[in-house]
């Protein structure tokens, strides 16, 4: 061990006087402690937040979406999808249709009156509403029943609420086949004879009930239907577009764009990020203020070590006096007081790094910190445990305390012996 080592070891942990300069030094390492602590928290949750939203996004429409412009339904074509599945960068794809309806359902417990929303159910093939609902169902079956009461509908936990909607309870759905908007039914159709013939109405059956926590324009908004009954009762053979994901999420721009140029006009292709960019734009500007808070941790960190290597200085200030009468360089002097600063620093990150560790784990099995989830989209904090989050975390806090411990390491290089001594 080299002697700076060997002397800093002792200053910093023996206890060599009344004034227990062991205990500051504890101080200091239980300050780098909670510092680390906090800063790996701090991205664990940051993190684990976007990682928990953008995960409820893309469960409702994939990594991307290839349509016809102004949501043009076109036919289902084996030629088309195989150029999809066949790029390199897309894990799996399927067909879907989407189609607007105001659902209508009984209210019998106020008055026998009617409640009506406007939702949109949007049809998947049997692999994708199994996944989904695997996840997201709360009552009902994943199966759908087949019968002839109507369409087999999974409605979100808002909607059905807001509905007052029930297992097995049988709702009507109103399509305007000639103007989704009513605008045109309004200007020029007189008689109630026109206005019903303008109307598609069908039957539904609430199979399940699902909840994301997603609420606003999601929950409260999307039906989920088997895609070919809802072909067979609206569209035959006909779809709104194909859903796909990918392996590489970091070359989904450039997958989305050789995919359309592979398909041709009149097709085009957005990502989840192009569709909820109000969303993402929210969730970037939680990450931006994860820097400030980290800089704020840090400079209490940094002051703290400051701090305390200034106190170790004056405790200190007759064995550094002998030192330099004994011969030792200044340069070495400084080498100590810099010894104590990684020691002090590294025995904080340790802790810091086993504290973060261990409440990480606690939260994410008992989930003890809940959250409103009509704000959150979540119930509870999430976490999301990255190794590289701990390593960079660590090298900060390391080379930020080095550097400011420069300052008092320089103070103890200049103190003279005679004035040292005579302290």
């Amino acid at each position: 061990m080299k002697p700076e080592f060997y002397i800093a070891r002792r200053f910093a942990f023996k206890q060599r006087s009344t004034s227990k300069p062991t205990f500051i030094v504890l101080v200091a390492v239980a300050g780098i402690a909670v510092g680390t602590a906090a800063l790996i928290l701090t991205l664990s949750i940051v993190n684990g937040f976007a990682r928990s939203v953008e995960n409820k996004l893309i469960s409702f429409s994939a990594h991307l979406q290839i349509r016809y412009p102004d949501e043009q339904l076109f036919q289902e074509r084996r030629t088309d999808f195989s150029k999809v599945v066949s790029h390199t960068n897309i894990a799996n794809a399927s067909p879907f249709l989407e189609k607007s309806f105001v659902i209508r359902s009984r209210n019998k417990g106020v008055g026998d009156t009617w409640l009506s929303k406007p939702v949109r159910i949007k049809g998947v093939n049997e692999e994708s509403r199994k996944a989904f609902l695997k996840k997201f169902l709360r009552m009902g079956n994943s199966v759908p029943i087949q019968s002839d009461e109507g369409i087999a509908l999974y409605a979100g936990q808002t909607l059905a609420e807001n509905l007052n909607l029930s297992i097995g309870q049988k709702v009507m759905l109103v399509s305007l086949n000639v103007d989704p908007s009513g605008k045109k039914l309004i200007a020029n159709q007189k008689n109630i004879v026109d206005l019903l013939s303008s109307l598609d109405l069908e039957s539904g059956v609430i199979r399940g009930i699902y909840d994301t926590g997603l609420q606003e324009g999601f929950d409260d908004y999307i039906v989920l239907a088997d895609l070919k009954e809802l072909q067979q009762r609206f569209n035959p053979m006909m779809i709104s577009g194909y859903d796909a994901n990918v392996y590489k999420l970091d070359q989904l721009g450039f997958t989305v764009r050789e995919v359309t140029d592979a398909l041709g006009i009149p097709y085009y292709g957005y990502t989840v990020f192009d569709r909820y960019a109000n969303l993402f734009e929210w969730l970037k500007l939680q990450k931006n203020i994860t820097p400030l808070l980290i800089v704020t941790i840090t400079i209490v960190a940094v002051f703290n070590i400051i701090s305390t290597l200034l106190v170790l200085i004056i405790e200190k200030t007759r064995e550094i006096g002998m030192l330099s009468a004994l011969g030792l360089e200044p340069g070495k002097l400084s080498s100590i007081f810099m010894a104590q600063a990684f020691l002090i620093s590294l025995s904080g990150i340790a802790v810091g790094n086993i504290m973060a560790l261990f409440l990480s784990l606690f939260e994410m099995r008992y989930h003890l910190i809940t959250l409103p989830e009509k704000s959150y989209f979540i119930n509870y904090v999430p976490l999301l445990i990255n190794p590289m989050d701990y390593v960079l975390v660590s090298l900060a806090v390391m080379v930020l305390t080095l550097l400011f411990a420069f300052i008092p390491a320089r103070i103890a290089a200049s103190l003279k012996p005679g004035t040292a001594l005579g302290t």
